[in-house]
């Protein structure tokens, strides 16, 4: 019988005694909030700390494997070539190979060039593309980063070294202090990827970046005027203002012609080059090898016509040999030690932001996925052992990357090519380049630095976010106009700054009723969306903590005495209830529940009823825990903005 009357009820008639449809019961009572069930504290640390630091679940291939197999898992996660190495093959290695010969003929002049930007002599640029290449193609995970010296990191090495001790006065303790720094770098950069904090240098933001590598780019073409003018007395500061006046004083007397056109005249070659490879992408080779072309060719200019003579600056000696030792070198102990640090954590983090970005762009390309926390411990260990084989801070490199990329390079084997050809050049060669003259570097090294000047990212960037432009001209500014360092502070503050405003100032929004729907939205956004009589309906756009919590409060107090003004002037009926759109909130905590209660306090003293819609997991059992659930009322917690105003505005709800 009681089956039967079921059966009747569910099928048959859907009618109940008094009248009401099944389906009109069901809309007069709403879907109610979900409680999650509660986890236990450890439980529920366990999980967060597992989202924050091991989201990628670097684990998971270990599960259910033995003791052997787990070992060979270990073995090539810390050295990825483990893995990919078995499948390498001639094809491989072709492709390699090529890309490889065509970055090293890129490398070799740009070191020598960028060694000087660090105040290092010629032959530290090249040992720094020997052996942190193999490091990071034993260890690393991208297949197109080309690693060595880059101009941004090298300028702010020599800056922030030369601020310590004199290059000149004392190069033994200015190169001790050198290799300090890279040890620290590599120590800095190592540690966030073991303790699995990358994120940290997403704090960084893109905008900034822009600017502080156009601002770079600026200063070290700036500074290479030294070189492509012949003047020898030049100087020390970085800013735009010094360096003008310093280039312009030495104009009747300290500029050399003869310099100043063989550096112009391989200039516009450079740049002509780097035209034709933009312009025809089968011609990458040709921006690749012109730096090779124009030393082989200036050289032997300068050594046929004897120009060393008429005040063409030359390289003169370069220390033959590999990479000596250099572990004994290091400020372990001393007055240098915390400047060592110091500086050494500031260049990491750039050198680090640099190659991540870099990594993560030609693997987007490729379609394959690059573990950030692995390519921080790779660079980490190369500057390590770079350090202790005579080596400055080493990096990937945009150009020599796209170069890399565009030569058909399949893995990390291009980059043991090039510190071979490294090798070789440092072993048998580097009496040949005595003779090329600084101009030709100088040339080299404004071509390369151009590209970091990227204008069409800048006007994007005004575009979509004028904060963010503002963070970028920062930047900009403060490296052209000041320094590296003070550039690079402004771009970390700025970023902070930003973060902070939307932090402390989330976003509010009023929403109304889209025509014809049950979806409740912006009514700035959607301008005819109408709004609920006697109801007021705001949507809070982030999590609800301690350092917003009480400018949340105040600003829906504002909205609802604003819209109360304006009923009143209109004649139209008060705000009874105050529903909160709960869905973008992720987060409470307690000082988040502390101003919902005051909200709470305050309304009703205005005689208007608070409402919330559709909470989260995590604010609703908070909501629960604090006893915030039963001051509001169960029955005035709905699961979406459609169910609450079913009951708020019912009328309202059938009719439009």
């Amino acid at each position: 019988m009681i089956m039967e009357e079921k059966y009747s009820f569910n099928f048959e008639t859907h009618v109940r005694m008094d009248g009401h449809s099944e389906e009109s019961m069901m809309r007069s009572m709403p879907y109610r909030v979900g409680v999650p069930p509660k986890q236990k504290f450890w439980s529920e640390f366990c999980s967060t700390l597992k989202e924050t630091f091991f989201s990628d679940d670097p684990l998971h291939p270990f599960k259910d494997q033995s003791r052997s197999r787990k070992f060979v898992l270990g073995m090539q996660a810390v050295f990825p070539i483990l893995e990919w190495g078995k499948r390498y093959n001639l094809a491989n290695f072709k492709g390699d190979l090529i890309a490889g010969l065509t970055i090293a003929s890129l490398c070799i002049p740009q070191d020598i060039g960028y060694s000087k930007l660090a105040n290092l002599s010629p032959q530290y640029g090249l040992y720094s593309s020997f052996v942190p290449p193999l490091v990071y193609a034993l260890m690393g995970s991208s297949r197109d980063i080309a690693i060595g010296p880059v101009a941004v990191v090298s300028l702010l090495l020599g800056t922030l070294l030369q601020n310590e001790i004199d290059p000149i006065k004392h190069p033994l303790e200015y190169r001790r202090l050198a290799f300090t720094a890279t040890f620290f770098a590599g120590i800095t950069q190592a540690t966030l990827g073991i303790l699995r904090l990358g994120f940290l240098i997403d704090f960084l933001s893109h905008a900034a970046v822009v600017g502080f590598m156009g601002g770079a780019a600026i200063t070290i073409a700036l500074q290479q005027l030294k070189g492509f003018l012949g003047i020898k007395n030049f100087t020390k500061k970085a800013d735009l203002i010094s360096v003008m006046q310093s280039v312009f004083s030495s104009a009747h007397h300290g500029w050399n012609w003869p310099t100043i056109a063989i550096g112009a005249a391989f200039l516009v070659f450079l740049l002509v080059a780097k035209y034709i490879g933009k312009t025809k992408k089968k011609l990458f080779w040709v921006p690749a090898i012109a730096p090779l072309v124009s030393v082989v060719l200036s050289t032997f200019f300068v050594y046929i016509t004897h120009a060393e003579k008429k005040g063409v600056q030359i390289v003169k000696h370069i220390e033959k040999g590999i990479n000596p030792a250099s572990v004994g070198e290091i400020y372990f102990t001393g007055d240098y030690l915390l400047k060592g640090v110091r500086i050494g954590l500031v260049a990491g983090i750039i050198a680090l932001t640099e190659a991540v970005a870099i990594g993560r762009t030609f693997a987007a390309m490729k379609d394959y996925q690059i573990d950030g926390n692995k390519e921080m411990v790779a660079l980490g260990a190369m500057n390590v052992a770079g350090s202790m084989t005579s080596c400055y801070v080493a990096t990937g490199s945009f150009s020599r990357s796209a170069v890399n990329y565009m030569a058909g390079c399949q893995t990390a084997v291009s980059n043991i090519v090039m510190s071979v050809v490294v090798f070789m050049t440092l072993q048998f060669m580097t009496p040949l380049f005595e003779h090329t003259p600084n101009a030709i570097l100088s040339s080299i090294i404004i071509s390369a630095v151009i590209g970091l000047i990227d204008y069409e990212a800048a006007l994007l960037i005004w575009k979509i976010d004028k904060f963010d432009f503002i963070a970028c001209m920062g930047a900009f500014f403060g490296v052209v106009f000041a320094s590296v360092e003070i550039g690079l502070l402004i771009a970390v503050s700025i970023s902070f700054a930003k973060l902070l405003l939307q932090v402390t100032r989330p976003r509010t929004a009023i929403l109304g009723k889209i025509p014809r729907t049950n979806v409740y939205r912006n009514i700035q956004q959607y301008p005819e969306a109408s709004k609920v009589p006697g109801v007021l309906i705001v949507r809070v756009d982030s999590a609800i903590c301690f350092s917003n919590s009480n400018y949340i409060k105040e600003r829906i107090l504002r909205w609802l005495t604003a819209e109360e003004e304006q009923l009143q002037a209109t004649g139209l009926p008060k705000i009874q209830f105050l529903i909160i759109e709960m869905s973008p909130v992720t987060d409470i905590d307690t000082s988040g529940i502390h101003a919902l209660e005051e909200l709470l306090r305050s309304l009703q003293k205005r005689d208007v009823e608070l409402v919330l819609a559709n909470p989260g997991p995590v604010v609703i059992d908070k909501v629960h825990a604090s006893n915030l659930a039963s001051m509001i009322g169960e029955d005035k917690i709905f699961l979406t903005v459609a169910d609450a105003i079913q009951t708020c505005s019912p009328k309202f709800a059938e009719d439009v």
